[in-house]
């Protein structure tokens, strides 16, 4: 038998190896698309939206003494948020009886801002509360009320936040509102224009409640920096003390707000065993947030009687983790 030359089977044993070569390539490149792939179904995974805290979740405790309101955004970053939204109202009292007002807010604005870089939270927004009626009928009451915000304008923008959150209390018949609430809010808008913060409306009762009715004040004020923060359990028009006596529809009245939202407070109230809200169907409200292309902050504000404040905020943010990962996928 003839043997055959020995640069073929160099040649034969070069082009084994080669073979051996390219085949581990192909499988590790297989293996990084694999991880790539997975990686990105991950990232697709994640809720379109980001999760912030609101304040009065845990107004329990603060009022109980448990809590020092001056420690909210360690509280905040202890449980994994974020973005955090104060309530004025935790601070106002204090500083309006100081000997030097305009002093204790300084320093209570100092002391909340080196305290949100230290434990990394945004400053989402601030709720304000208390500071007289914007849609009064008295002119002169409407511009104090004005004047009383100013503050707060200022307050949010040396805290790098976007927004105040305002209500629109004052008048009593629809139009009267109507037409009082577009006039203190402009003025309002228009300061906070300059200091490019965002004045936004929640559904917070009487005449806020009305989605139809609000929308019409935020179209006719027209100002890119007025808008709507859309609250899931505040649609109650009309109280008595036996209950709420006219209720707004939810999901219709969250749907006619989000065109001009530019930021959202995620109710919530109580739990099933499959960690669902018993009374609000957050998939579909969820669904709707997004179908309006919503992307910003999503603000916890648990008002439930049954769990813990953190045992309820913890629930509120799981179920819009969930909801906004699998509306997120689709």
């Amino acid at each position: 038998m003839r043997r055959k030359p020995v640069r073929f089977l160099v040649f034969l044993f070069l082009s084994t190896l080669s073979l051996g070569v390219f085949s581990c390539k192909n499988q590790e490149d297989k293996n990084k698309n694999d991880k790539n792939l997975t990686a990105k179904t991950e990232e697709q995974a994640e809720p379109f939206f980001k999760i912030s805290l609101a304040q009065w979740s845990l107004h329990k405790p603060i009022f109980a003494g448990e809590i020092d309101p001056m420690d909210f955004a360690e509280k905040a970053n202890e449980m994994g948020f974020e973005g955090i939204e104060y309530v004025s109202g935790f601070y106002a009292e204090k500083i309006k009886n100081a000997e030097d007002p305009e002093k204790a807010m300084q320093k209570t604005l100092d002391t909340l801002k080196a305290k949100s870089e230290e434990f990394g939270v945004e400053n989402v927004l601030i709720m304000v509360d208390g500071e007289g009626e914007l849609a009064s009928t008295d002119k002169e009451t409407r511009k104090q009320a004005v004047e009383n915000h100013k503050k707060w304008v200022d307050a949010a923008q040396f805290l790098g936040a976007h927004t105040i959150r305002v209500n629109l209390f004052g008048a009593k018949e629809p139009e009267a509102w109507k037409k009082s609430a577009v006039s203190g809010l402009k003025m309002l808008s228009e300061y906070a224009k300059e200091k490019n913060i965002n004045v936004l409306v929640e559904n917070h009762g009487h005449f806020s409640s009305n989605a139809k009715l609000l929308v019409e004040v935020i179209k006719e004020v027209n100002m890119d920096n007025c808008g709507t923060l859309p609250d899931f359990g505040n649609f109650c028009i009309e109280r008595t003390k036996d209950g709420c006596a006219e209720e707004y529809p939810t999901y219709q009245g969250i749907e006619e707000m989000m065109p001009y939202a530019k930021a959202v407070s995620a109710k919530s109230y109580d739990f099933d065993a499959k960690g669902q809200e018993t009374d609000l169907d957050y998939k579909r409200i969820m669904q709707i947030v997004k179908d309006a292309g919503y992307t910003g902050f999503v603000g916890v504000e648990y008002e439930g009687q049954k769990l813990s404040p953190k045992e309820g905020i913890m629930a509120t943010k799981k179920l819009l983790q969930e909801v906004g990962s699998e509306l997120n996928q689709k």
